[in-house]
């Protein structure tokens, strides 16, 4: 069983060729490789090579953060539980701490040294320090730059364009600029490296460099589970990237504690407040029941009405409650009231209702969301505005639900102080002393106990505060896991301008040969004439290369005329009979200057060599071109007693008393004899003329004294003349010329024998680059092979 490439030759030829057609071009890929890797190390020269650096933290948990957040738990000062580590990632990544970023390590200053064709930045230890007059708040916002010419370590050039003269300054003087005054001073420990380099500083907007940052740095987390971030930059400078990574989780950190301490602060004042008020209740209390001891001698009271007096206490208790509930519910009712700003609440003190509790948290949450937005923004940001009324909106329902709780709980006093009236009538026989001394030990009880949980409460507080720990932990500072920088990289780098200087001339070769639709050789007019013969090709001459053949000639032009020669005997064999000799033979073309007088004249010669006899006749009589073979020197006219002088095809059918002879000059060209008849003078009517009779009589004439009779026509697309005397033709040589005649033009041939307006159709190829001679070039011919320029295809 024969594989498919076996089964499909013409197929494995087509992709064959397809290769040869670039292979042949190698030495073009071979320089635009050169070329494109020359490129690729212009490039490496001068690109800026980038480094990486990286970071490391954890997440951690709201209750692990650290051990002081925990004592809020009773108070729900904190809700929510632990953040989600995305939210964090969008905390971190936030505008306002790269803000923050930019300000502390000054970055929308840049001070570069200038080179022939790049600058680069400095950094860490640059010549100058750069100090501005101007406020924080206009040089944040402005953007300007200036360069400086290090001259001396007292003077230098200043100028705020580059290609004007300088203007001498002193160092630490005052230069007014249009972003305020500013001063120059010298860094003395680098100073000496850059003397006389050009310097030039760049101030940027905070706010725009803030920006390229956080577009520039990533932060991603390790897994999905993971409370492990990674955050990397890539910079040109690698301590520049280290220290911004740095700052970052600084800046991050700093802002939460931040957030966290002003809640417990907030809350602690609250507590500090209410402890007051207690301890003066208390103080009064304690006064009272001194007092009353003292002025009814009071020591000990015996209970008749245990049981009474043990439900009027339960009583009590549950009516202390309540109002301690109704004070707590009032104050933080005054509070909300009297709060006319934005500004955080105390949370949760020990109010039973959950809804006044969640919507507190709620409240102190957005209110601190909107002081760190108006750290990067105005208060007419929509954002702002957005959250303005939704902490009015949340306001609003928390002075609905405290009033509300208000009413409750006065209800719910009134009515336990009318349960209590009741349990005092039914103990009306106790001693007036004993139940006011009762009354007045409740209140001190009660006062006392809530006096010693706010006490409590204000210690754990100042504990939370004084350990509050950052949101996260750092596993690794910033760092540079390597030392070279990733970018660019020169293995990709060569290989990409490889693939390059490949691609050009690949691209090159495939779309001239994909818009080419010309013929080129032998091979690519096969594909488009199908069966018609194809009797072979010419190679294309140079300048200096003549264009006749000489007797016993070994050129490339000489073995070609040979092959096309010996083909044409074949056709000429095959199709001969008793009746004709088969042996006139047209040569034409589609347009002139494809090369058919040419081919006549060399094909004439080239039979002429094998001591036939041999008629070239000039049947183009309205652009004859067979003068101009046979004018030079090796060209000699043998006598002919009958001819005339001057005379032609057109004498001869204009005037009948002109024979053949009159017309036939025999002629020695490079020792090859043989025997022309030249088209004449240009008629005013060609057309007319060779639809003379005489014209007949002639190709009879002809054919039977000579053995070849090459008749050179007029083109075939051009003028009808060919096909008025296609008739007498046995064969029809259709020279096309290789690089100029289309593809296309070689189907009009074929659709006039195929009518039958012509026969003994075969084809001609001319002028044939000697690359491609043959199939593909493979099989050129090997004499008088001319070496092609490198640079030619």
């Amino acid at each position: 069983m024969r594989s498919d490439s076996q089964n499909n030759p013409a197929e494995n030829s087509d992709i064959n060729e397809i290769i040869d057609s670039y292979t042949k071009h190698w030495k073009w890929f071979v320089v635009s490789v050169v070329i494109a890797l020359i490129f690729g190390f212009i490039y490496l020269r001068y690109a800026t090579p980038e480094y990486l650096a990286e970071a490391k933290i954890q997440i951690l948990d709201e209750n692990s953060s650290g051990s002081g957040l925990g004592l809020f738990q009773d108070l729900d000062l904190l809700s929510g539980g632990n953040k989600e580590v995305m939210d964090e990632i969008e905390i971190i990544n936030s505008r306002s701490n790269f803000i923050e970023v930019v300000k502390s390590l000054g970055l929308n200053t840049k001070i570069m040294v200038q080179g022939n064709i790049k600058e680069s930045e400095l950094y860490t230890n640059p010549p100058v320090k750069i100090n501005f007059i101007a406020a924080d708040s206009i040089i944040n916002k402005s953007s300007f730059e200036f360069y400086l010419q290090l001259s001396s370590s007292t003077s230098f050039g200043y100028t705020e364009e580059e290609d004007i003269p300088v203007k001498v300054m002193a160092f630490g003087k005052n230069i007014p600029t249009p972003i305020g005054d500013i001063v120059v001073t010298p860094n003395m420990e680098n100073f000496d490296r850059f003397k006389d380099a050009k310097i030039k500083v760049v101030v940027d907007p905070v706010d725009m460099v803030a920006q390229t940052y956080k577009d520039e740095i990533i932060i991603e987390s390790y897994e999905k589970l993971s409370n492990v971030i990674s955050i990397s930059l890539q910079d040109p400078i690698k301590e520049k990237a280290v220290q911004i990574l740095n700052e970052l989780i600084r800046v991050y950190n700093k802002n939460a504690i931040e957030d966290k301490r002003k809640i417990a602060d907030r809350t602690s004042n609250f507590i500090d407040d209410r402890i007051a008020e207690i301890y003066t209740n208390l103080s009064t209390v304690d006064q009272s029941a001194q007092d009353f001891k003292t002025g009814k001698g009071v020591t000990d009271i015996a209970s008749e009405a245990h049981v009474n007096l043990n439900v009027g206490v339960a009583n009590q208790q549950e009516l202390a409650n309540m109002r301690t509930q109704l004070n707590i519910a009032a104050s933080m009712k005054d509070i909300v009231e009297q709060q006319g700003g934005f500004e955080v609440l105390p949370g949760n003190v020990g109010l039973s209702d959950p809804t006044i509790n969640s919507t507190t948290s709620k409240y102190n949450e957005l209110v601190l969301e909107r002081n760190r937005l108006l750290k990067s923004s105005n208060e007419k940001n929509p954002v702002i505005v957005n959250l303005d009324q939704q902490i009015k909106g949340l306001k609003r329902n928390m002075q609905a639900s405290l009033n509300s709780t208000v009413d409750n709980l006065e209800l719910q006093v009134n009515a336990l102080s009318g349960q209590q009236a009741i349990f005092n009538s039914k103990i009306y026989s106790t001693p007036k002393n004993e139940r006011a001394l009762r009354d007045i030990t409740r209140k001190q009880e009660t006062t006392e106990q809530l006096y010693l949980y706010l006490l409590q409460k204000r210690e754990e507080a100042q504990i939370a505060v004084a350990s509050t720990a950052p949101r996260s932990k750092v596993i690794e500072f910033g760092y540079n896991p390597s030392p070279y920088p990733i970018s660019p990289k020169k293995n990709i780098v060569y290989l990409a301008f490889i693939i390059l200087g490949l691609i050009v001339p690949f691209s090159f070769i495939f779309f001239k040969d994909f818009l080419d639709n010309k013929l080129h050789n032998m091979h690519s007019l096969e594909k488009v004439s199908k069966n018609i013969p194809i009797l072979g090709e010419l190679p294309r001459l140079s300048k200096k290369e003549k264009s006749l053949i000489v007797k016993d000639d070994r050129s490339v032009l000489a073995e070609s005329l040979r092959i096309i020669r010996t083909n044409l005997d074949y056709l000429i064999k095959t199709k001969m009979d008793e009746k004709s000799k088969n042996n006139v033979i047209f040569v034409t073309s589609s347009v002139p200057g494809e090369g058919k007088s040419f081919l006549s004249t060399n094909l004439a010669m080239t039979i002429a060599s094998t001591d036939k006899k041999v008629l070239l006749l000039g049947a183009d009589v309205r652009n004859p071109k067979l003068y101009s073979f046979f004018t030079g020197n090796e060209i000699n006219k043998m006598p002919n007693k009958n001819s005339k002088k001057d005379v032609g095809l057109t004498e001869f059918l204009y005037d009948s008393s002109v024979g053949v002879k009159d017309i036939t000059n025999s002629m020695l060209v490079f020792q090859n004899t043989m025997d022309v008849i030249y088209s004449g003078r240009i008629p005013p009517n060609p057309a007319e003329l060779l639809m003379s009779k005489r014209i007949k009589e002639l190709f009879d004439e002809v054919s039977e004294l000579y053995d070849y009779v090459i008749v050179d026509t007029a083109p075939l697309m051009v003028v009808t003349d060919t096909l008025l005397i296609s008739e007498y033709a046995d064969h029809l040589v259709y020279v096309s010329r290789a690089g100029l005649t289309e593809k296309k033009a070689v189907q009009f041939p074929i659709k006039l024998q195929q009518d039958g307006k012509i026969k003994g159709l075969c084809f001609v190829v001319n002028d044939v680059k000697v690359a491609n001679l043959g199939y593909g070039g493979k099989y050129g011919y090997g004499y008088g092979k001319n070496n092609k320029k490198w640079w030619k295809f």
